[in-house]
């Protein structure tokens, strides 16, 4: 097989796959909004009738509104911010240090061998049940959300990519190697584009568990955040602005997920995967 075969083999598998027509996919967008929307509105009708205590559940009107009032002030984003801030830190500490072990693990036997047993092991431990032991080591600082966020995204990331890499079909490498293509270009051509759908799938549990971590981690000894704005709320009984927070939390999980999904597409442009009827 040449490497004019081996290019232009993807190119006429896709052109062959059937393309949903673009004029169907905003109606499919449209039909997602539905049921959250059928949702808020049955909630906002159970709080006006009486069915919902206030003090138990408020409405999501008054929700907003206290959000707006927070947002004027700039109470809502000073602890945006910060939350946004050791998210993303924790994101990036702890990606990396898992794309770099996974990546390792997966192409290096010696790899395999001293790094996933130890990660294997790691794993079984639920990492919000090491917050005792973090602020042992770490204090209950800044560095104790940024580890609990770190910890959080460490796992899905380092597995994904570990399971992305040794699901590579052999013989791709092998017809990349006969092809002429040297080791920096399999790696290139072969192992990045079929450890790219595993790598998303990673990077999306990792933003979830993310804001799982954050949620406690903001909850010890915070000054500011989503976390503290919500513990401080409870102190006072302000249910409103507690359920603005899980809202906020919701919203930006959401709004990651949605921006890592268009990122997955556009970078994926060549995977044609089963499609919902």
């Amino acid at each position: 097989m040449s490497r004019a075969t081996l290019v232009e083999a993807p190119d006429e598998i896709a052109a062959a796959a059937p393309v949903v027509p673009r004029r169907q996919r905003p109606a499919r967008r449209w039909r997602r909004v539905v049921s959250p929307a059928v949702l808020v509105l049955g909630w906002e009708v159970a709080a006006r009738t009486g069915l919902l205590a206030a003090e138990k559940l408020p409405a999501p009107s008054d929700v907003l509104a206290t959000g707006w009032r927070l947002s004027r002030d700039g109470t809502l984003g000073i602890h945006l911010l910060d939350s946004l801030t050791r998210a993303g830190a924790g994101l990036l500490i702890g990606g990396l240090l898992a794309l770099a072990l996974g990546t390792v693990a997966g192409l290096l036997r010696l790899g395999d061998d001293l790094v996933d047993p130890p990660v294997q092991m790691a794993r079984m431990l639920p990492h919000l049940g090491l917050v005792p032991l973090l602020i042992i080591w770490v204090g209950i600082g800044e560095s104790l959300k940024i580890s609990l966020v770190a910890l959080g995204a460490f796992f899905p990331i380092y597995f994904n990519t570990y399971a992305g890499i040794r699901d590579i079909d052999e013989r791709l490498v092998e017809v990349a190697r006969t092809c002429g293509l040297g080791q920096a270009a399999r790696l290139r051509h072969v192992v990045l584009p079929g450890a790219l759908p595993s790598l998303f799938l990673g990077l999306r549990l990792a933003i979830g568990a993310a804001w799982l971590s954050l949620v406690v981690g903001e909850q010890v000894n915070a000054q500011t955040g989503i976390g503290f704005l919500m513990m401080e709320a409870r102190e006072f009984s302000q249910t409103d602005v507690v359920v603005l927070g899980l809202l906020v939390y919701a919203l930006l999980g959401l709004i990651s997920d949605s921006a890592l999904r268009v990122l997955e597409r556009r970078m994926l442009t060549w995977r044609r995967g089963l499609r919902a009827t």
